[in-house]
């Protein structure tokens, strides 16, 4: 393996401890209504020569109830799953998780804020963040 990997991988390992750090921060300052139950979308970060990507996984939300934001260069998406059974329903088991989150993202310097978009389909929201040297700001962020 070479230096430049190794390197690569350190960075990442750093990264993502970032994220950990910056993802417990808000859990602190916005908390969760019931631990136990608490909806966390997985996500996935994707880099290609030209963006970044942000997919999570919010299965069972219609985009109305996902909220994203910018604010000091990190990426906020918020929202709640509630799940209920019909009337004259009841549980008899029940995995499926739900309550409210709040996943942040911290951008890297490259990312041109002012063109950041957002699409969700099939239960995946997709954020995408063009690559750019020139950086400019903005604060919210539609979904289409």
């Amino acid at each position: 393996m070479s230096d430049f990997t190794e390197f690569g991988i350190e960075i990442e390992k750093h990264l993502s401890k970032l994220g950990k750090d910056i993802q417990q921060f808000v859990e602190k300052v916005v908390p969760l209504t019931n631990e136990d139950k608490d909806f966390a979308p997985d996500c996935d970060i994707i880099e290609s020569e030209v963006d970044y990507k942000v997919l999570l996984d919010l299965p069972g939300l219609a985009k109305k109830e996902i909220g994203i934001s910018l604010k000091n260069n990190v990426l906020t998406v918020k929202g709640e799953r509630d799940i209920k059974a019909g009337d004259g329903e009841e549980f008899k088991r029940q995995e499926r998780k739900r309550g409210a989150f709040a996943r942040s993202f911290a951008l890297p310097e490259a990312v041109n804020t002012a063109e950041i978009s957002a699409s969700f389909r099939n239960g995946v929201l997709t954020v995408s963040m063009p690559k750019s040297d020139k950086l400019k700001d903005t604060t919210s962020i539609p979904v289409n």
